[in-house]
C-alpha cells in the first residue's frame, strides 16, 4: 500500500495519481504536477490516501507543489493564450481545406509545447498546419487526432439521463461496451436510445450488466423448448426479476412457472 492523491489535470480533463510527497494535500485543492509532457496544473479530486500498487500504473510521478497566486495567474493567462491560438488553428484549416475539426488547443505550463486535439474521419496530412503553426507560435506544435468519446469527455454535456456525462465528470477509462450488452439487458436497440451524445454506446451499459448475467443463472433462454409434466413447450418470456418464465404448450395454453432457489 502506498499513499496517493488523485489530480484532475486542466489541460486532458483525465484523472492521473500521484505521490503527495510530504506536503499537506486535501480534496479541491489546485496544484503543480510532472506529467509526460512537462510540468501541468490540477486540482486534486480526492484526499490522500493508501492504494494497492497492483493497481496502479508504476512509478507513479510526484505533486511538485501547491499552487500559489503567481501560478493560478499564470494559468489563466495560457488558458487565454491557448483558446486564442485554437482560433489562429481553425483559420489555417479553413485556408489549407483540411477534413478535420479541433477539440481543445493548450500550452505546457511552462510553454515549452503547444498540443492541439482533433477529430477526423480520416488520416489528415496536416504537415503544412504544423509548419504555420509553429512558425506563429515559435514553440513545439504537437497536433493529436482523438475519437468521438474522447471528445465527448473533454468536451462535457448532459446524457439521456439528464445529468453530466460519466466521461467527462468521473470515469477514467473507457471500458469496453458492446451490442450484447443492451441485448442482455432487455433494451431496444434503438440507436437514439442506446447511444450516447458521442454517438457510441452508452458507457453506463457496462454498470449493470453483470448484474444481469447473475440474475439470469438458472433461467431458461426465451426460445427454449422444455418438457414439463403437461408437455413440450416453448419458453416465450422470463422474469428475471421475479424468477419466473412462461411456456407456450400450444392447445394446453400458457403456464407461467417459478424457479425454485
Amino acid at each position: 500500500m502506498i499513499d496517493v492523491i488523485g489530480v484532475l489535470l486542466d489541460s486532458v480533463k483525465s484523472i492521473h495519481y500521484y505521490l503527495p510527497q510530504d506536503l499537506s494535500l486535501k480534496k479541491g485543492q489546485t496544484v503543480i504536477v510532472d506529467t509526460d509532457h512537462g510540468i501541468q496544473i490540477g486540482n486534486t479530486i480526492t484526499s490522500i490516501y493508501q492504494e494497492k500498487k497492483e493497481n496502479l500504473v508504476l512509478p507513479l510521478r510526484k505533486v511538485i507543489r501547491i499552487a500559489n497566486s503567481e501560478d493560478l495567474a499564470k494559468s489563466s493567462k495560457l488558458k487565454s493564450e491557448s483558446d486564442e491560438a485554437l482560433k489562429v488553428a481553425k483559420k489555417y484549416v479553413k485556408e489549407l481545406d483540411l477534413d478535420m475539426n479541433f477539440v481543445d488547443a493548450y500550452y505546457t505550463f511552462e510553454k515549452t509545447q503547444l498540443f492541439f486535439s482533433f477529430v477526423a474521419d480520416n488520416r489528415v496530412d496536416f504537415r503544412e498546419l504544423a509548419k504555420k503553426l509553429a512558425q506563429r507560435y515559435k514553440t513545439r506544435i504537437e497536433l493529436r487526432q482523438i475519437g468521438v468519446r474522447d471528445k465527448a469527455k473533454r468536451v462535457g454535456g448532459l446524457g439521456p439521463c439528464g445529468l453530466f456525462l460519466c466521461c467527462h465528470t468521473f470515469l477514467t477509462d473507457f471500458n469496453s461496451v458492446s451490442i450484447n450488452m443492451a441485448k442482455n439487458q432487455f433494451l431496444a436497440l434503438n440507436p437514439s436510445k442506446i447511444n450516447g451524445v458521442c454517438g457510441r454506446l452508452l458507457c453506463c451499459l457496462n454498470y449493470e450488466n453483470e448484474t444481469y448475467d447473475s440474475l439470469k443463472e438458472g433461467l431458461p433462454q426465451v426460445g427454449m423448448v422444455m418438457k414439463k409434466d403437461v408437455g413440450v413447450g416453448k419458453v416465450i418470456s422470463v422474469n428475471i426479476f421475479n424468477r419466473t418464465y412462461q411456456i407456450d404448450f400450444g392447445n394446453k395454453g400458457i403456464i407461467e412457472y417459478c424457479v425454485e432457489e
